[in-house]
């Protein structure tokens, strides 16, 4: 059995239309994986299933989703290797440490492109921090300003598909999946 990471993007979709995790939970079990469980109400599952085709299990995923939920919904999923590597590659460690939640990874299907990586520098502000590794985009948002303009330019338009998770969520899920490795 392999573990897997599966991230959820754009669950979110209003009030009243949020995902429930425990019926996020349910759906996964109905898939037949293993073990599926849950963090936080931000769409992020954990299972055991047979090794499989990363885009393979997007696609039921993304699949079951839509048959369960009614909506279409961009699923990225990692093996737990994968994830555990992504986690030790943090490019910010010491402000990872210091403030968690202002420390974000956006998670991406396929590379971020290197032009569009470096791109997002002209709009970090002057306290905020850019690097790309292994194709993901790390980021250190500003705690003086409650709006970024990274945020905006790190749409999938512009990088490709990808979602976001703070390094609070990263280093949880880490912890998750190399218990069970």
């Amino acid at each position: 059995m392999q573990t897997y990471v599966a991230l959820l993007y754009s669950i979110i979709l209003g009030e009243g239309r949020r995902v429930v995790m425990a019926d996020l939970k349910a759906m996964a079990e109905q898939l037949g994986l293993k073990n599926p469980r849950t963090l936080v109400a931000t769409g992020n599952l954990v299972f055991e299933t047979r090794a499989t085709g990363i885009a393979k299990l997007e696609q039921r995923l993304e699949t079951a989703f839509e048959k369960t939920f009614g909506r279409n919904v961009v699923i990225i999923v990692r093996t737990a290797e994968d994830w555990l590597k992504l986690a030790a590659g943090n490019p910010f460690p010491a402000d990872s440490a210091e403030a968690g939640d202002q420390v974000a990874v956006r998670v991406m299907r396929k590379p971020a492109p290197a032009d569009g990586v470096a791109a997002l520098q002209t709009y970090a502000a002057e306290d905020e921090k850019v690097a790309s590794v292994d194709g993901d985009i790390w980021v250190v948002f500003s705690r003086e300003r409650p709006s970024s303009r990274l945020l905006a330019a790190m749409n999938h338009k512009r990088m490709g598909i990808g979602t976001a998770r703070n390094w609070n969520t990263v280093r949880r899920l880490a912890e998750m999946v190399g218990s069970r490795e």
